[in-house]
């Protein structure tokens, strides 16, 4: 059974800061050691919630609310500072596209590298060969390093590498697209039977059009805290008058 759950998590980045630096800071997630010293920054507090099957969470809030660091540890990138993050399932990150890339190899070589990196087996990745270079639609470069490409060509291939398998947790800090106009077309499509096919999906936007046609639910972040996690229109009603409107205080 596919599912992610979250029991008081929270996570710090470390400090490091040149000998004799000191910093002020009133923020409270500043921790301040012995002489001033700034220690680490809390960038995610006691976070607990579960997901299942059929979610589709838009992950909302201002800048620097930690909505990126929350997927890259849904993702298992990072790993928290206290509390338990479980898993039950196949997860890929559509922020991570460059996973497992060789410059030096080329982009046949690179096609197992990253889908091993993403956690598929040979056999898994010799099936999807076809459709991942047919969808790429790079031409004899496919043989060549990828330091050869242009950044449009290695976009394409990358995409497609990401796309090609249905893991049951995807996760995307906003939505991908690629190449020119006539591969974005295509890529569009990919992307929405992409996201279909996830048995949870977990995206964080700033788009507010993108998150209402793609999720069901919503986690409101603040300064690293959850302030409101249920069904899409309230939470994002909220949302609206405190942050967007200022008619309402932000909940305690």
């Amino acid at each position: 059974m596919t599912f992610i759950h979250l029991d008081n998590v929270s996570f710090s980045f470390p400090i490091r800061l040149s000998q004799g630096v000191k910093v002020t800071s009133d923020d409270d997630r500043v921790e301040i050691g012995l002489g001033g010293r700034a220690r680490r920054f809390q960038v995610l507090r006691d976070l607990t919630f579960g997901l299942e099957v059929g979610d589709r969470v838009a992950i909302i809030g201002r800048n620097g609310s930690g909505k990126s660091t929350l997927l890259r540890l849904l993702h298992g990138a990072l790993t928290p500072e206290s509390g338990t993050i479980r898993r039950e399932g196949k997860t890929d990150a559509l922020f991570e596209l460059n996973l497992g890339v060789r410059p030096q190899a080329t982009g046949f070589q690179n096609i197992f590298l990253g889908g091993l990196m993403r956690g598929y087996t040979k056999t898994e990745i010799e099936t999807r060969l076809d459709d991942i270079i047919g969808f790429a639609d790079i031409g004899d470069f496919i043989h060549l390093p990828m330091e050869t490409y242009s950044a449009g060509m290695r976009m394409r291939l990358l995409f497609a590498l990401a796309t090609t398998f249905e893991p049951e947790i995807l996760l995307l800090d906003e939505w991908v697209s690629a190449g020119d106009a006539q591969f974005r077309e295509r890529a569009q499509k990919r992307m929405n039977d992409h996201v279909e096919k996830a048995g949870i999906l977990v995206l964080a936007s700033h788009s507010a059009a993108l998150l209402r046609a793609t999720c069901n639910r919503a986690l409101w972040l603040e300064r690293g805290r959850i302030v409101a996690f249920g069904d899409l229109e309230p939470v994002f009603t909220e949302f609206d008058a405190v942050i967007q409107k200022g008619t309402k205080p932000l909940p305690g």
